[in-house]
């Protein structure tokens, strides 16, 4: 049936040859033939599966996607082919076996244009017939393998048939010549190429050949472009490629079929070198190419013209040749990673060091294959990718050039791998033409037009090809980073041209305009590419991390090369030129250190090659390149340091001895790490590279310090070489990182280095260089010793002592500041950790340092020169230099050395002031200081006046401080004063300002000491502190310099000892010092310059007096006849020593009284009223200089002094009923003495008379005024009315100095009583008044006692007489005077005295010592009342007298007077009716 059936299908299709049997029978047929073969492949027992080989399947949208179909299909063809068993070459056929071999010799025939002798059919479509055979090769490739019959007819019939229809060398009529024929003979080929080759060789061979030939005649291009799809085909299938190449280009028989394929693949793309048409068809396969990515069908219009067909069909044929290298590319790439994956080949991930021989199959194929193909098709692949600019071609290109290059770099095909690299990278950046931007500027280097032209060549131009090409570069450059190792320098001078085109102002896209502004272009999408660039740029050189060491070395070592290949003296270029090679040269370097950074866990292996290169660049004549390689050394020793492998040096210290060889060799890193910065300190010549290098160090030890172990040495030793340095910024530089290490860093630097390290310290206080380092540098060594002082208790005595002797050493440096800084550290330093230091510690310090220091300074100020300097020259002015001024007080050198030498006084000072009471528990202390004594005389006598007031305080500080405590034995308190004693007796005869200002000094030490140190002075003591006073403020006649108390200002001295008198006062153990501390300021006390003898009062008063006395009425004589002498002030308290340096003046002498009297009124009562009478006294002298100026104050305080001592005393011991036992009487006599004395001296002589005044305002006259009236009060009424004990005589002495007084208007002739001044008339006419009231006496005022009385009988006595002499001198004027009117002033004076005497009523006791007749006394006495007017009696003669006075008001008051009298004597007219 099944015979019959077919060959009725031959007849129906012989039947319906006129239509189309493609259409319309092919299927039916092809399905009876499927039948026949299946039942062969049953009756064989043969594979049943259908491998559909023939089966035209879809493309993909990109070539790598049909190489991966191609793997997976052939992948099935295996499978099952495998599944069926291994199949064995039969002969023998079944009956089904052999009718298929009969149809297939029919087919075979009909084919080639014979009859079919078992079908009976004479003819049949050769199209047709050879359409079924091509259906048989590829579905039942098991029965052509298998059966040896079937093979035959394959080998002997089928091949020759499509041998002669490949053949192009005779003209082909008729269905032959058709496309499809052609087609389907050239499907046939590929089939049996593709499943058969391994057993027809010879004929594959032939068809391979025929084919490539085919590609170079000049055949129709629909036929070239079918041939190029079967070749395409090849190149895409893995399995089919790999056979033919392992069939005949591997075996040395048989001919390089698979590079003669690939060398026709590329001469098809080579016509684009053709530039007739080449732009058209470029356009067009850039067309296919992105429908073919997009997944459309390219095609053309309906309506296209025969040209567009033509340039079509070029492209498609371009396309194919370009797929077709493209699918060899991705063969290859697929066998290697397929030998990867089967162990033969390393994966570029791997960690091996070196790579091992490839000995397996499929990777020596691969290799073979690259050998054979990669000049070619990089040739090929290059020219498409130049020319071409569409975006899907592009990335075809580029995968396939990613794809080999990473196969080459598996391979280790190192030729391959760098000329695909190369070409690669000329895709990527375009950058402008070097050599004619060289020729440019050597034409006209110094031209505008030049300048513009290179800057218009200087734009870059990033187009997306470029972008596309960076891309794969990275992916590449990802992919093997392991395994590209010399390779890397292509690379990376890529990437170098990368970053400067990202960091280029001219930089853009092919897509954006360069005319568009910058912040236009800057918020473009361009931009989003440059930043991805930029981050795959960064990210490559981050992921070395990742590498293998040797692959990171190999990446070092090609920056490197590129760096040193652009350095000035390895390359030429000019101008710009020259600023790419310094990009490229930046790129390495930033990218050295990226990779540094990256691989710090691993940092060790790497460390000498980065560094090395450092040095490098680091030591060339480019200052540039210099920068550039001290801030990459930085960053690099700063990341070291800073990462974990830091905590290694560190922590290693720590560890125990079994992980000593780890130890070691991580000490070896990090002296690695810093030597770099010593070796280059040493070793360049460059001054910046060596700041450089410092200030790398500096950045290291501010921010790492604490984290060195053993580098401290190789530091320690640079810095101090640095301290030797004449540069002024180098040695700035290098005491920065010392003042780092000394605030911060001690306490890492081991103990074996910390005296380097003070010492170091040293060098730079002693430099010359920079000033301010020096004394830096010795507060540095301050902050040492505290850290030390932290540290004593483990052994770090020695470091303190060299820190000391370091200062001591300085402390004699010729500059000033230097040695002061040093001085006051090293006492600084003693002070602040004295307490910490031993006994021996202290000894050393004293004897060692301390007192030598003392000794040296005070001989460089004792020998140093007194020439004035001059001071830096600041430039010229009329001809002659012009200095800067230099103040007076350190303008030579011994005034500087003068300076220093206080400042060894003040640490000396403070030593004593915090340590003395354990200082004086040490060895030979008192011996130490007895020395210091001498040299403290010694300054103050000789030295300057600062020096001299530092010996002072020197003293007194210690002194004062510990006298408090109580921890001040006293012989060191007497030695103190004893030097105060002999320095002034020395100073008596100086009074310049040195003298002066030392003799101020001790006089406020003296009366600090004396407070603090009141409780441990003994009278002895005492004594000789007011000794010390005196000599401190008594200076001889001959050298006293008056001109301040001339300028009204107190001298100096005198001013200091004012402020420290009230502090001197005794204390109660030492009241009996009371007499003598008053006594000593009543001696500075100024005294009249002419004291008052008997002539100062005048001749005419003394007359007038003794003539009133013998002219006594009713016989009675005065009681105070013969005494007409005034006595004189008693001057005899004033030694003889204090006089010969009396020289006190009115001025000092104002500010004394006040603080004398109220030091006065402090002292105990026994001891005031044993001084009273001298303080009476010195009062007085004061008094007693308003004869001598009456404008100055001192005479107004000391009456107010003297007012007041007497109200506060005199009075209130004299309501005090028991006098205190201790005052002697003899005291108290004493005292009114030489009360009367003043009173009588003052009142007498300075009071109430016209006294020549300078410039007294009317003020200060009433003032004047107003305190004598205040001392007559205290006269009249606080002494002479209150009860006391003054004798008679004292008594009678203060009435008649009132008497005198009162005399003064009187007593002057009537020619001269008109002019006396109208405050003279009162004065008088007031002492006249307390005449009249120390004599009345009233019933209501209970104030009457005996010295009431006995004053008043005094008085009253006294002041009849004067009233007796007042109305016999007026009427002898008035007599005189004939007609005139006699003076204002004398009528006044009577009217008041009569009106006085009409007021006046006297006690009876006061009566009874009037001289009266006795019957009159004795009637007076009868009287019941205490109150008469018996003193009218005694003076009725004179108003008898007065009666004919012309004055009316005398008269009138005579009148009134009269009637009182007989009214006294009851004469008074009674009426007649009583």
């Amino acid at each position: 049936m099944r015979k019959i059936w077919l060959k009725h299908l031959v007849s129906v299709s012989g039947f319906l040859k006129i239509a189309d049997p493609l259409i319309m029978c092919t299927t039916t047929f092809r399905q009876a033939v499927a039948l026949i073969f299946d039942h062969v492949l049953s009756a064989e027992s043969l594979p049943a599966g259908k491998l559909n080989a023939g089966s035209h399947t879809s493309r993909s949208s990109s070539v790598s996607g049909d190489v991966s179909r191609s793997i997976n299909h052939s992948e099935l063809m295996e499978s099952e082919f495998v599944s069926g068993g291994l199949l064995l070459k039969r002969e023998n056929l079944t009956k089904a076996g052999k009718l298929g071999l009969r149809l297939l010799e029919d087919l075979t025939a009909l084919a080639a244009g014979g009859s079919a002798i078992w079908l009976r059919v004479n003819s049949l479509q050769r199209t047709f017939a050879l359409d079924i055979l091509e259906f048989i090769l590829s579905n039942y490739v098991a029965i052509f393998r298998t059966l040896a019959s079937y093979e035959q007819i394959l080998r002997h019939q089928i091949c020759s048939l499509l041998m002669t229809s490949l053949r192009t060398n005779v003209e082909l009529e008729g269905e032959v010549g058709e496309p499809y024929f052609r087609r389907l003979v050239l499907r046939s080929v590929a089939h049996v190429i593709k499943l058969y080759s391994s057993s027809l060789v010879t004929e594959c061979e032939v068809f391979l050949s025929m084919l490539t030939r085919v590609t170079s005649l000049d055949l129709p291009l629909w036929h070239r472009i079918l041939v190029l799809e079967v070749l395409r085909g090849f190149c895409v299938e893995v399995r089919t490629l790999r056979l033919l190449f392992q069939t005949f280009d591997m075996n040395p028989k048989n001919t390089n079929v698979v590079e003669g394929m690939v060398k026709a693949l590329a001469r098809v793309v080579s016509y684009l070198q053709v530039p007739d048409s080449s732009e058209e068809s470029l356009a067009a396969v850039a067309g296919m190419f992105s429908s073919k990515a997009k997944g459309i069908e390219w095609s053309l219009d309906n309506d296209a013209s025969n040209a567009a067909v033509m340039v079509a069909s070029e492209a498609h044929a371009i396309t194919l040749a370009v797929e077709g290298l493209l699918g060899v590319i991705f063969t290859v790439a697929t066998l290697t990673d397929e030998a990867v994956d089967t162990g033969e080949l390393d994966s570029p991930r791997c960690d091996s060091d070196q790579p091992e021989k490839c000995t397996g199959q499929t990777a020596f194929l691969c290799i073979s294959m690259v050998d054979s193909m990669w000049l070619t098709i990089l040739d090929a692949l290059s020219l498409i990718l130049t020319r071409s600019q569409g975006e899907a071609i592009i990335l075809e290109i580029l995968k396939g050039y990613q794809a080999f290059t990473q196969a080459c770099g598996v391979l280790h095909a190192v030729e391959p791998l760098n000329s695909f690299l190369a070409s690669l990278c000329k895709f990527t950046i375009c950058m402008p033409n070097e050599v004619e931007r060289k020729s440019n500027a050597l034409q006209s280097p110094g031209s505008k037009r030049a300048e513009f032209v290179v800057e218009q060549r200087d734009s870059i131009v990033l187009t997306p090809k470029n972008v596309q090409a960076l891309r794969t570069l990275f992916n590449i450059a990802h992919r093997l980073h392991n395994v590209l190792g010399p390779s890397w320098i292509l690379v990376l001078e890529t990437l170098a041209a990368l970053d400067r085109a990202i960091h280029s102002p001219h930089a853009t896209t092919q897509e954006v305009s360069a005319a568009v502004p910058k912040l236009t272009r800057e918020s473009s999408g361009q931009y989003s590419d440059f930043h991805i660039l930029s981050s795959l740029n960064s990210q490559l050189f981050e992921s070395s991390a990742m590498m293998h060491i040797s692959a990171v070395k190999s990446l070092l070592t090609a920056l490197s090369h590129l760096s040193s290949q652009c350095l000035p003296g390895n390359s030429s270029g000019f101008g710009q030129t020259s600023t790419v090679h310094v990009g490229s040269i930046g790129f390495s370097v930033e990218r050295m250190i990226s990779i540094l950074v990256n691989n710090l866990h691993r940092v060790e292996p790497l460390w000498d090659q980065v560094v090395g290169h450092l040095l490098e660049l680091a030591d060339n004549p480019s200052q540039h390149l210099r920068n550039m390689a001290l801030d990459a050394l930085d960053q690099s020793i700063c990341a070291v340091l800073g990462s974990g492998k830091s905590q290694c040096f560190t922590l290693n210290q720590l560890e125990d001895q079994k992980v000593e060889g780890r130890g070691t060799e991580m000490r070896l890193f990090e002296s690695a790490v810093i030597s770099p910065l010593r070796v280059l300190y040493f070793s360049t010549q460059f001054l910046d590279v060596r700041a450089g290098s410092l200030k790398i160090l500096l950045h290291v030890l501010e921010r790492y310090g604490e984290k060195l172990c053993n580098s401290w040495t190789d530091i320690l030793e640079m810095l101090r070489s640095v301290a030797d340095a004449t540069e002024k910024d180098i040695i700035s530089l290098g005491f920065q990182s010392i003042r780092v290490i000394m605030n911060d860093g001690l306490s890492a630097i081991p103990p074996n280095c910390l005296d380097v390290c003070i010492e170091v310290t040293g060098a730079y206080s002693a430099q010359k260089t920079e000033l301010n380092i020096s004394l830096t540098a010795i507060s540095l060594l301050w902050t040492t010793t505290d850290f030390i002082a932290k540290g004593l208790i483990h052994g770090h005595i020695d470091e303190k002592e060299t820190v000391f002797s370091l200062l001591q050493k300085l402390g004699s440096d010729d500059r000033p500041e230097v040695r002061n800084s040093a001085i006051r550290t090293l006492f600084q330093t003693l002070g602040s950790n004295g307490q910490k230091l031993s006994k021996s510690m202290w000894e050393d310090c004293l004897w060692n340092y301390v007192f030598p220091t003392l000794d040296r300074v005070s001989l460089m100020a004792s020998t140093s020169s007194r020439d004035e300097w001059q001071g830096k020259e600041l430039g010229m002015r009329g001809g002659k230099a012009v200095h800067m001024l230099i103040h007076h007080s350190r303008n030579t050198a011994q005034k500087q050395w003068d300076e220093t030498l206080v400042l060894v006084l003040g640490g000396i000072t403070r030593l004593l002031r915090s340590f003395f009471p354990s200082l004086q528990h040490l060895r030979n202390f008192w011996t130490g200081w007895e020395s210091l004594l001498v040299f403290v005389r010694k300054s103050i006598l000789n030295g300057s006046k600062e020096v001299a007031l530092a010996a002072i305080n020197c003293l007194q500080t210690t002194v004062i401080s510990h006298s408090l405590k109580g921890s001040l034995p006293v012989p060191y308190l007497k030695s103190v004063l004893d030097v105060y004693e002999f320095v002034l007796q020395q100073l008596q005869d100086s009074s310049g300002i040195t003298a002066n200002k030392v003799k101020q000094e001790i006089l406020h030490g003296i009366g600090e000491l004396y407070v603090q140190a009141e409780k441990i002075l003994d009278s002895g003591m005492y004594i000789q502190l007011l000794e010390i006073l005196h000599l401190a403020v008594k200076q001889s006649k001959s050298v006293s310099d008056h001109s301040e108390v001339d300028n009204g200002i107190i001298p100096p001295v005198q001013r200091s000892m004012l402020e420290i008198l009230p502090q001197l006062c005794p204390t109660e153990h030492l009241s009996s010092m009371w007499s003598h501390f008053l006594r000593e300021l009543l001696c500075y006390l100024p005294r009249p310059e002419v004291p008052l003898q008997d002539n100062d009062i005048e001749t005419e008063q003394v007359a007038e007096t003794e003539k009133m006395d013998s002219d006594a009425p009713n016989g009675v004589a005065h009681n105070s006849k013969g005494k007409t002498e005034v006595p004189g002030p008693n001057l005899g308290m004033i030694t003889e020593k204090h006089a010969d340096y009396f020289t006190s003046s009115h001025l000092f002498g104002e500010k004394l009284v006040p603080l004398l009297v109220d030091l006065f009124q402090s002292a105990p009562a026994v001891e005031k009223y044993n001084i009273f009478p001298e303080v009476i006294q010195g009062l007085g002298r004061c008094m007693s200089t308003r004869r001598d100026n009456p404008d100055g104050a001192l005479w107004r305080l000391a009456v107010e002094g003297f007012n007041h001592i007497l109200i506060d005393n005199v009075t209130k011991i004299n309501l005090d009923c028991s006098p205190n036992p201790n005052i002697s009487r003899s005291a108290r006599t004493r005292f009114w003495k030489e009360v009367a004395d003043v009173f009588e001296v003052f009142l007498m002589g300075s009071c109430g008379r016209p006294l020549p005044s300078k410039s007294l305002s009317s003020v200060t006259l009433k003032a004047n005024e107003s305190l004598e009236m205040t001392i007559l009060d205290v006269l009249g009424d606080k002494i002479l009315k209150t009860h006391n004990d003054a004798p008679g005589d004292i008594l009678q002495r203060l009435v008649s100095t009132l008497d005198r007084c009162a005399s003064r208007t009187c007593c002057l002739p009537v020619e001269t009583v008109g002019l006396l001044p109208s405050h003279c008339s009162r004065f008088s006419s007031t002492c006249l008044q307390k005449l009249f009231s120390l004599c009345s006496y009233t019933c209501e005022a209970n104030d009457w006692n005996s010295t009431r009385s006995k004053v008043s009988q005094i008085s009253i006595m006294v002041l009849l007489s004067r009233c007796e002499y007042i109305i016999n001198k007026f009427l002898v004027d008035e007599n005189d005077s004939d007609e005139q009117f006699l003076p204002t002033v004398r009528i006044e004076e009577m009217i008041y005295v009569l009106q006085e005497l009409a007021r006046l009523v006297i006690h009876s006791e006061t009566a009874s010592v009037l001289p009266l007749h006795p019957y009159l006394k004795e009637d007076i006495e009868k009287k019941e009342v205490q109150d008469s007017r018996a003193h009218l009696l005694v003076l009725y003669p004179s108003f008898c007298e007065l009666v004919i006075s012309r004055e009316a008001k005398t008269t009138e008051l005579v009148q009134v007077l009269l009637k009182l009298i007989a009214k006294e004597l009851r004469l008074q007219k009674l009426s007649l009716a009583s």
